[in-house]
């Protein structure tokens, strides 16, 4: 049986803009999963793997991962998690989709795809373009100030010994 890496990789990202104001909407109300989706399956297609679809199921399941983490103040990932995951939070400002997936793909500069070896933190980037996987669901919870970012990914990616793709 595989071993999946236990990864606590989290994006937390102090950002302030200078349009931010207290009890903006998120930006996910704005825009289509197609947004997540397509920002996605674009860096996958750099690397020659087959797109994601979505999930509402998935995303159901970060919906409510996000809610817990923003009500806790707390950013971890879910325990006994049957999929994978990538969190991303932001206090003080907005991001869109694309923004918050372009901030897990920049992991790139630490993953070399020759040895399969990661220098630093790459295992955002790395599940983005886990060949296995087939789906995704993405959600945010916000409370006027803070902003939390849940994808949960089926079949999970970062399998001990695999390389991504």
């Amino acid at each position: 049986m595989l071993r999946r890496v236990a990864l606590l990789l989290t994006a937390t990202v102090a950002f302030t803009s200078a349009h931010a104001q207290w009890g903006y909407r998120p930006n996910w109300q704005d825009a289509s999963p197609m947004a997540m989706l397509n920002a996605r399956n674009g860096i996958r297609a750099q690397v020659g793997v087959p797109p994601l679809a979505w999930s509402a199921n998935l995303a159901a399941v970060a919906q409510d991962w996000a809610n817990r983490l923003l009500g806790t103040n707390y950013l971890s990932h879910r325990p006994s998690n049957h999929y994978g995951e990538n969190l991303y939070s932001i206090s003080g400002g907005t991001v869109t989709p694309g923004q918050v997936v372009a901030a897990w793909a920049d992991e790139v500069r630490g993953y070399d795809p020759y040895s399969g070896a990661c220098r630093g933190v790459c295992g955002h980037y790395t599940q983005i373009v886990w060949r296995a996987t087939r789906a995704v669901g993405c959600a945010v919870a916000t409370d006027g100030y803070r902003e939390v970012w849940v994808c949960n990914y089926d079949p999970p990616g970062n399998v001990v010994g695999f390389r991504p793709y």
